[in-house]
């Protein structure tokens, strides 16, 4: 086996999230009630829009992709991780290490360049009222979603292929799961140009995407004051706010990871971090659309009658 092309190291050992034994079981409920609580409100918001006709518009095609994302990005972690909380040993091999970060990059980029899209979307409705069935045809909504899972695929295939070549001489992963910071620390080769790799496309992807939305919702702010009547303001800052609070948390948790150096924070912050957006802003996610969009309630008393 050629060193420079594969690792010493045969599996590893996920560190977790405590070392008490004691809060391992309260932790796996609560975790499992958070997955579970995901798993049906982003499943429930796919199925919602599916049956109602009335939803079938961009706005409600992106935001079902949105909850495809959530659904995947969360599974490919909550569950090993509810595992662990119950196992002596969290052992997890080389090849499934990889696996789950390459499908973890994959979703994470994605939702990035989803909520991107989301807010083109909304600039185009609130901006462009007149022209938005044109700007926004099916055609468009469709590339734009194989854009956004090229881009994840594409950005996931780089970062993981530089994680295969480095040399691992450690195997115990202070952390609840493969991510590349965690797993960086466990090489005894040079990993700078990797560290700066993933700083400037973590940095492109963040920053870009985060200036994108912020010059859409721009131009969305100039419109909505320049709106006559009170109910119309209104009910344009409601259709985007939602949104926004999706935004303002993903980014927030997202930029505390990955825009620093990695000696800058303590393993307990960064665990409360990537918790917070690798399992509660998935299951948030389905919540702040449907408890404040009165097409979704409305969808879901349809549904259920």
């Amino acid at each position: 086996m050629a060193a420079e092309n594969h690792s010493t190291v045969t599996e590893f050992i996920l560190g977790g999230l405590t070392n008490r034994p004691e809060l391992q079981l309260p932790l796996f409920f609560f975790f499992l009630g958070i997955y579970s609580v995901t798993m049906v409100g982003n499943v429930g918001v796919i199925t919602l829009i599916c049956l109602n006709a009335h939803l079938h518009t961009p706005m409600y095609y992106f935001l079902s992709n949105l909850s495809f994302v959530d659904l995947c990005y969360s599974s490919v972690i909550t569950p090993k991780m509810l595992a662990n909380f119950v196992s002596e040993k969290n052992i997890i091999s080389y090849a499934g290490c990889m696996s789950q970060l390459y499908f973890f990059l994959v979703f994470v980029i994605a939702e990035c360049y989803m909520l991107t899209v989301m807010a083109y979307d909304r600039y185009v409705a609130i901006c462009r009222p007149l022209l938005y069935n044109i700007i926004m045809s099916h055609r468009v909504c469709s590339l734009l979603v194989a854009g956004v899972y090229a881009i994840g695929f594409i950005g996931s295939t780089i970062e993981t292929g530089l994680m295969l070549k480095l040399l691992y001489c450690d195997f115990l992963i202070s952390h609840y799961f493969c991510d590349i910071l965690p797993l960086m620390k466990l090489s005894c080769s040079s990993t700078y140009d990797i560290e700066m790799t993933t700083f400037f496309l973590a940095g492109f992807n963040i920053v870009v995407t985060s200036l994108t939305v912020l010059v859409s919702y721009a131009f969305i702010l100039s419109s909505i004051l320049h709106i006559a009547s009170t109910e119309g303001r209104s009910k344009a800052f409601s259709t985007c706010s939602s949104h926004l609070a999706a935004v303002g948390l993903f980014y927030g948790s997202a930029s505390f990871m990955y825009l620093k150096p990695s000696t800058a924070s303590s393993l307990v912050q960064e665990n409360v971090a990537s918790v917070f957006y690798t399992t509660v802003i998935p299951m948030l996610n389905p919540l702040i659309y449907s408890l404040r969009n009165k097409e979704v309630q409305a969808a879901i008393q349809k549904t259920l009658r």
